[in-house]
């Protein structure tokens, strides 16, 4: 593809598309209106029927045995910390390269993050890292599967089994992973799935835990709906009117049968959407292969990667400006980008509570400062994967510093430069 030298519009140029390109933007068809607006004639549009069946669906895909429907990833990740037994002063172990929900819900049950770096080829936690931070007052450790590449689960379990403490899964971004032929939902204590707008799955809001154990799954039901034994639908349905006893000060963290009904009609489609990203990824691979940046590492063998983000990693050596400059470009070229993640431990509230700094982590910082996320999404017309193609040429050969420029042959991926940068 030959390289346009038009003039970016941050700099007085005419952008690369005419509208604006929704970052994450949801696949929404008519099947999910059909589904809707049967949930509002029913006249049940809490948690019920569809709920439990979406429950079902989740639960039969993942292998899991079972699996309890929430407002949201952050309340799975809550209620399985509770669930699992983490208190006050206890310390959890997890990844600085997360959303924050993932750090602030260790914060809500009084416990202690403990961070261990990344992999930066992966983005994952380094299970090395997570060995190192054990201490007598570690309960749990969270990984995450960052943009949807499983983490090493057979290293953090073989260190949760020796250490007695607990695995719960942020697989916000890993719905339709597989880590060596299981599908994640099924390995860990929990497993904890996020349906937010952007998701491969969406519900608009909502989220999902999946488990093997009883207990837990019970746990988290009660109290997902303020502690009591029983959920509206159980009370009044046509079974026969019950009585509610409250068991726990529990929480109000239920997925309504409106969420519900979108996601059993995103579930019909969800093999198709998740060919059709695998498309876009395969499209971006080898289209940017040559531009100033490192793109995802190889997928691991016997592992399925969920192709939720599309996570480049700037080139900074080869660009006379940083990460915010090039974002600000690409939005003026009206595509639609995210950052996944600024380092939660560069945030105020952590590196004042915790004093954290530039240096704590340094492979999760280098990835911080580098990382653009693209569009990528089931929704995204050709013209679209064009479009986004065309404008990161455009403005990444125009930032392109002369002293760093080395031709076609930039190092593709980041597992190259390991050497050089670790």
């Amino acid at each position: 593809m030959k390289i346009s030298t038009r003039i970016p519009a941050l700099e007085g140029g005419t952008p690369t598309k005419k509208s604006f390109l929704v970052f994450g933007r949801p696949k929404i068809t008519n099947a999910e209106i059909r589904e809707v607006i049967d949930t509002l004639k029913s006249g049940w549009i809490g948690t019920g029927p569809k709920t439990a069946l979406f429950e079902q669906k989740i639960a039969s895909y993942t292998n899991a045995k079972y699996a309890v429907a929430l407002n949201s990833c952050t309340a799975g990740l809550h209620l399985s910390l509770l669930a699992c037994g983490v208190k006050p002063n206890d310390e959890v172990i997890t990844t600085p390269m997360t959303f924050a929900a993932t750090v602030n819900v260790i914060e809500h049950v009084g416990a202690k993050p403990i961070f261990a770096d990344v992999d930066r080829s992966s983005m994952n936690i380094d299970p090395k890292n997570i060995e190192k931070h054990i201490s007598s007052k570690t309960k749990a450790v969270i990984p995450v599967h960052m943009a949807g590449r499983p983490c090493n689960m057979d290293y953090i379990h073989r260190i949760a089994k020796k250490h007695n403490i607990r695995v719960i899964e942020d697989a916000a971004h890993a719905l339709g992973a597989t880590y060596k032929g299981k599908p994640i939902g099924s390995l860990s204590d929990t497993t904890v799935f996020s349906f937010y707008v952007t998701k491969n799955l969406t519900t608009s809001e909502g989220g999902m835990v999946t488990t093997n154990n009883k207990d837990i799954a019970d746990f988290i039901r009660i109290y997902s709906l303020h502690g009591l034994n029983k959920g509206a639908w159980k009370r009044y349905s046509e079974s026969g009117f019950k009585n509610y006893v409250v068991e726990a000060p529990g929480y109000k963290y239920n997925m309504t049968d409106i969420q519900a009904s979108i996601g059993l009609a995103q579930f019909k489609e969800f093999h198709n959407n998740q060919n059709r990203r695998k498309q876009i990824w395969n499209i971006y691979m080898e289209q940017l292969k040559d531009l100033p940046l490192y793109l995802p590492s190889e997928i691991e063998s016997n592992t399925t990667h969920a192709y939720h983000l599309f996570t480049i990693l700037l080139n900074l050596d080869s660009l006379r400006v940083n990460r915010d400059y090039i974002q600000s470009a690409l939005c003026a070229e009206n595509i639609g980008i995210g950052t996944h993640f600024i380092a939660v431990h560069l945030h105020p509230y952590y590196q004042k509570k915790y004093g954290f700094s530039y240096g704590s982590f340094p492979n999760a910082e280098w990835i911080s400062e580098r990382t653009i996320s693209i569009p990528l999404s089931a929704d995204m017309s050709s013209k679209d994967v064009t479009d986004t193609i065309t404008a990161l040429r455009k403005v990444l050969t125009y930032y392109r510093s002369h002293s760093g420029r080395r031709g076609k042959n930039l190092q593709p991926s980041l597992s190259n430069i390991l050497q050089t940068h670790h």
